[in-house]
């Protein structure tokens, strides 16, 4: 087994409202239930990782208040290491997200302690690193100090002896490769959505958009396609892998697991191919769940449940859709 990952991203109390179908301004509606919840793209990959059994150290900023406390609470419950978390004087960042009955949702945000950004972002020191060959960077976008120096925080990483991935999120200043192309020559393993990939781009397809952030320099790109499974792009390489059935209850977090599920099968010693089957049953158990990432069980349950799980059939063309050449290995 390799050793375990740093994994760097917003820390978010989130506050789940559901179900929320059709709200009317001015008047009260009743829900069936209003929770709290770890959230945050780094708490939900940070958590997936340690549920999961892989050493994790979580890097971030939450605030010196009861929300801040119970988001490390929740990481250290499931087995992350949290001594480098800091303690801001903002507010913990906070979201509350309006779930409806089929499990879409929308959410309101506060960036609070988001605002600011870790110490340690710009120096992988070996107090850091030690123990740690990974370093995932999860959805910057949310994290606008970090945004600004992504390649630099990357380029130290790689500079420090770790292996690196990044998990995009949709950029609500609509910057998207201009601030990312810089950084695809550092990342190992970029994780993006369809609908981010062809922002990202500009390309009609998965497997266009696939190619040419390859082009521009990721080593390994793939594409998370909700219930149409994943794509994964490589050297040499490309496939597709199927979703599993499942009810949805609540999306929130199912990208997050995702990537954490493909890291944490990664690291205990799965092959690209098992690895993108068991982080589609990780984003699937979590989807039935309500929160970011209360579905996440550990590594023998989720290789138990698959076992019995049906997959949904494979939507016809992902792959030969766009340009072929994204099979070619970069010059």
């Amino acid at each position: 087994m390799k050793r375990g990952v740093l994994c760097s991203g917003n820390l978010v109390l989130d506050i789940l409202v559901r179900p929320v179908d059709q709200p009317v301004w001015g008047s009260t509606s009743r829900v069936e239930s209003i929770s709290q919840h770890l959230g945050g793209n780094g708490g939900n990959t940070s958590y997936t990782l340690a549920k999961l059994g892989v050493p994790v150290r979580t890097l971030g900023m939450v605030g010196r208040d009861p929300f801040g406390d119970t988001i490390l609470e929740t990481l250290r419950t499931a087995g992350a290491e949290t001594s480098f978390i800091q303690r801001s004087r903002r507010p913990t960042s906070t979201t509350v997200g309006l779930v409806d009955s089929q499990g879409n949702r929308m959410f309101l945000h506060s960036l609070g302690s988001s605002e600011e950004v870790f110490a340690e972002a710009f120096e992988f020191s070996s107090a850091l690193c030690d123990g740690f060959s990974h370093y995932h960077m999860a959805s910057p976008f949310g994290l606008p100090r970090l945004r600004e120096r992504m390649p630099d925080v990357l380029r130290a990483a790689r500079a420090a002896g770790l292996a690196t991935s990044l998990d995009t999120m949709w950029d609500a200043l609509g910057r998207w490769l201009e601030d990312l192309a810089a950084c695809l020559p550092h990342i190992g393993i970029l994780f993006v959505n369809e609908d981010e990939a062809r922002a990202l781009t500009g390309a009609d397809t998965a497997t266009a958009a696939a190619c040419r952030l390859r082009e521009l320099g990721a080593n390994d790109v793939v594409v998370k396609l909700g219930g149409n499974g994943c794509a994964v792009f490589g050297e040499g390489d490309c496939f597709q892998c199927p979703a599993f059935e499942v009810e949805v209850v609540d999306t929130t977090g199912a990208g997050d697991c995702f990537a954490g599920g493909f890291l944490g099968a990664l690291h205990r010693g799965l092959s690209y191919r098992d690895a993108s089957r068991f982080a589609c049953a990780v984003a699937a158990l979590n989807v039935g769940k309500l929160g970011g990432a209360e579905g996440v069980l550990t590594f023998d349950e989720t290789l138990a449940w698959m076992a019995n799980a049906p997959a949904r059939p494979l939507e016809p063309d992902i792959l030969r859709r766009g340009n072929a050449a994204v099979m070619t290995p970069r010059k």
